[in-house]
């Protein structure tokens, strides 16, 4: 199963219900690097040496980082939104439905219409 590393400012609601799901959610804070000003590069370096894949809300400069071709076990860019319960759904049926591993990859789920639905709704897109 897909093991996770979270930067800072990630919502501890949204690592709860991942790790109800049965991921391995490891916070920045539980490893020791919260609070100290370490660069999303660093991170990302990080998450890698670990073989975790960086889950965040903080796009633009993962996307960046991805672009410039930093190696990485993969980046999931979450949408800034409290429906935490939605969101952990949506990564782990696309994790079920994708076996192959996120090593370079980069999803980011966006909340967007729909035809069809009144609502908004959470969909992944892949870089």
């Amino acid at each position: 199963m897909t093991k996770f590393y979270t930067n800072e400012n990630f919502p501890l609601d949204l690592v709860q219900e991942l790790r109800q799901l049965g991921y391995d959610v490891l916070t920045s804070y539980e490893a020791g690097q919260a609070n100290q000003s370490i660069s999303d590069a660093e991170v990302l370096n990080f998450a890698h040496e670990q073989e975790r894949v960086v889950i965040t809300l903080n796009r633009e400069d993962f996307i960046s980082l991805h672009k410039q071709g930093q190696k990485h076990s993969g980046i999931i860019i979450c949408k800034e939104d409290r429906d935490y319960k939605r969101q952990s759904e949506i990564i782990y049926e696309f994790l079920i439905q994708n076996t192959q591993p996120l090593t370079g990859k980069l999803i980011r789920i966006k909340k967007q219409n729909q035809k069809g639905y009144s609502i908004q709704v959470f969909v992944v897109q892949e870089y």
